[in-house]
């Protein structure tokens, strides 16, 4: 995609600037670099919005791309290849400070540069990963905002057990690669802890590129009654269009963990605002670039969840969405 084109889709407020461009300019200049997890494409559908978003922020805290700040993105695009080649590409650049989108691009960066702080957004477990020390002092050059606390396992289970209370099994899926903090049982022992309560059987579903979505969704298929919980992983959100298609074509259930499934067109939606997080890492940005360390913002886990169903979704599933569902939901698409 061409620069103006990609300034177009951003509101004309970012600039995706080359390599080498910013360290070729003033030292007066502050300079943000930001490495995402969603698509690689510049034309990124779930990525653009955020950073929107992100951006009319730091315009609102004084600082504009192009005059007293320069940005600079890398799109990995779930790919773990790509988030260390981007992770040194950014790293070289010398940025005052790095927005990272996802436990595989903190995780990059970290093994690629120690020093650069470090704002994550949609990042789970950082404590288990090694991310930060602890969410009040986080220690090191990275801090942030959590996505998820274990125990979400269980309770997307059993929303999902609401709105299809006739499930007698519950896969979850996830890409073991991109996401091996939920491969060692991050979520997975609270869903089977919830399952065991109700009477479900859980089943896991590590798929390893695009091709094996179908495939594992068409098999666990094959046998009645089943219902589906999308772990938060950079795949699955790459792939959520893919992965809402192939739960409808073979008529499975499925809760998803970001409004963006909503989008396209997924039953039932419980999770966090990722759109919330970003504006939230405009401020620990700015607080940065005034002088603020990272060991001196505390981690910020999600206080607020929202909940979206799909009655369209649901009534092509043959499914009668309680009443009491409905009116808890923040939204409710007809």
């Amino acid at each position: 995609m061409k620069r103006r084109e990609f300034i177009s889709l951003l509101g004309g407020a970012v600039i995706a600037w080359p390599l080498g461009t910013l360290a070729q300019n003033s030292e007066r200049m502050k300079r943000i670099a930001v490495l995402m997890g969603t698509s690689d494409s510049l034309s990124d559908p779930l990525g653009l919005p955020l950073l929107r978003a992100f951006v009319n922020r730091l315009q609102q805290l004084g600082w504009t791309d192009g005059e007293n700040v320069q940005i600079a993105y890398r799109w990995a695009g779930g790919d773990v290849a790509k988030f260390r080649i981007f992770a040194k590409d950014l790293a070289d650049l010398k940025p005052h400070v790095i927005l990272a989108q996802s436990n595989l691009a903190v995780s990059a960066l970290q093994q690629t540069d120690t020093h650069t702080p470090i704002v994550f957004v949609q990042v789970s477990d950082p404590i288990g990963r090694g991310f930060v020390a602890t969410l009040a002092r986080p220690g090191g050059n990275t801090t942030g905002f959590s996505n998820f606390e274990e125990s979400m396992g269980g309770k997307w289970l059993e929303k999902l057990k609401e709105i299809a209370p006739k499930i007698a099994r519950a896969a979850l899926i996830f890409n073991g690669s991109t996401s091996p903090h939920i491969a060692a049982g991050f979520y997975l022992r609270a869903a089977e802890d919830a399952a065991r309560r109700s009477g479900v059987q859980t089943v896991i579903i590590q798929v390893d590129d695009a091709a094996e979505i179908e495939r594992s969704i068409g098999r666990f298929a094959e046998e009645p009654d089943g219902g589906l919980i999308v772990l938060p992983d950079a795949f699955t959100l790459v792939h959520a269009d893919r992965i809402v298609s192939v739960a409808a074509r073979f008529r499975v259930p499925a809760i998803y963990p970001f409004r963006t499934f909503a989008a396209a067109g997924g039953l039932l939606i419980y999770g966090i605002n990722t759109r919330d997080q970003f504006i939230s890492a405009a401020s620990y940005v700015d607080r940065v670039l005034k002088g603020a360390l990272p060991t001196e913002l505390p981690v910020q886990a999600p206080t607020k969840f929202e909940l979206i169903v799909n009655l369209k979704t649901a009534k092509a599933l043959g499914l009668s969405v309680p009443l009491q569902l409905q009116q808890l939901a923040d939204e409710v698409i007809e």
